[in-house]
């Protein structure tokens, strides 16, 4: 493994780390302005446009999203969500304009005496800025995104 395969490894549990500390401002400060965040509604779905999607979310959503989890009236999300987020098999594709990085992501999320585990396969889209990285997308293909989903209320 180079340096920077490991530096992009870090970067992406120290991510994790951040979600499940509940640092979501910090999270997002972790995403470019032209950021996107899309879980997909369908396996191998190739376009957010022509088919429902569980999330799709450009910056500003996403910091809306973010706002609304802090919201003291947001009592769909109430109380906030514990999590663990295992980030794994990661494997860096592309290291053009964008950095491609493929990995898999085991969630636990504790919320309402309930208890549920999310498997998914995720890929991010890094650039590189001021000698760390910001995600330019990020893809969250759960591997139950067409069963029941009851309220997501978490982020991946």
């Amino acid at each position: 493994m180079n340096e920077e395969q490991f530096r992009i490894q870090l970067f992406l549990f120290h991510e994790a780390r951040l979600l499940d500390a509940g640092r979501l401002e910090e999270w997002l400060a972790l995403f470019t302005d032209d950021a996107t965040y899309w879980v997909p509604l369908e396996r191998d779905q190739k376009d957010p446009y022509q088919t429902s999607s569980i999330i799709h979310d450009d910056r500003t959503l996403l910091e809306l999203r973010v706002k609304q989890a802090r919201h003291p009236r947001a009592h769909a999300r109430q109380p906030l969500a514990r999590t663990v987020h295992q980030v794994s098999n990661i494997l860096v594709e592309d290291a053009k304009s964008e950095i491609k990085v493929s990995s898999t992501l085991q969630l636990i999320e504790y919320r309402n005496d309930k208890q549920r585990v999310y498997g998914a396969l995720v890929e991010h889209r890094l650039r590189r800025v001021n000698g760390g990285f910001k995600i330019a997308h990020k893809r969250v293909d759960l591997v139950n995104s067409e069963g029941e989903l009851d309220g997501i209320a978490i982020l991946f």
